[in-house]
């Protein structure tokens, strides 16, 4: 249920399941790719909201390609998993059911153990010090501006730096092939936020402490909180459809 600024790639969108966790942001090569940026772009700035409608030709004109770029750019994005291509319907940017959303975290869960897990053990300080230092300033400095753009910047920061630490290849591509992109994008709620304050700051102390245990239990502990916030948004009607299309 995946920063700035680490800012969102093409090649995370492939992978992309935490919503993008990459370092940086390669130019777009051709027409397709470009509104396939455009799109993450939207979704992480809120242009585009979960449910909400793709037309063809308002994207094609916005972005000034021609609607063959469009189809590939919607074709490369519904693989995964961000644009739902359901019959008889115009494609949208997918949203998920609350049982799908807690079939995601259920995975989300075991991947996030693992990954603090295996961060913890393999941190070295001379060489990663640094970098959790640099997600621990970024965190503190959303917590005091509470700005939505930056916080998704850090959030991605924080689970790439977390990846990056493990060097493990595997876990790097199943992690990022989980369908959290979409569950931070449905629920934006200021309690969510808060709630990952802490808990990256517990994550990232017992990183840097090398308490493998410790570090494990407080992913859990993170995910298991983000789960129960979630049901208590959706039993309140927190995440409704929203029927728009872009540009509007």
């Amino acid at each position: 249920m995946s920063k700035e600024p680490v800012s969102l790639s093409l090649h995370d969108a492939r992978h992309d399941g935490h919503m993008p966790v990459t370092s940086q942001e390669p130019a777009p090569v051709s027409a397709s790719e470009r509104v396939s940026f455009g799109i993450m772009r939207d979704l992480e700035q809120q242009r585009l909201v979960p449910g909400q409608r793709l037309i063809e030709t308002e994207i094609a004109h916005r972005f000034g390609v021609g609607r063959n770029a469009v189809r590939e750019a919607i074709q490369r994005l519904a693989v995964t998993g961000i644009v739902d291509l359901s019959r008889n319907r115009s494609p949208s940017i997918r949203r998920l059911t609350i049982e799908e959303t807690l079939e995601v975290l259920e995975v989300a869960e075991a991947m996030t153990a693992l990954l603090a897990r295996l961060a913890a053990r393999n941190f070295d300080g001379l060489v990663h010090l640094p970098r959790m230092q640099a997600v621990l300033s970024e965190l503190a400095d959303c917590a005091v501006t509470r700005d939505s753009d930056a916080f998704s910047r850090m959030r991605r920061h924080f689970y790439r730096t977390l990846l990056d630490i493990t060097g493990n290849r595997e876990l790097d591509r199943h992690f990022t092939a989980m369908n959290m992109h979409i569950v931070y994008l449905q629920y934006r709620s200021t309690l969510l936020q808060d709630a990952r304050f802490k808990d990256y700051r517990a994550i990232c102390q017992a990183v840097i402490d090398r308490d493998t245990r410790g570090a494990e239990v407080a992913a859990r502990q993170h995910v298991k909180r983000v789960r129960h916030l979630i049901q208590e948004l959706s039993a309140a009607g927190d995440s409704r459809p929203v029927e728009r299309r872009i540009g509007h």
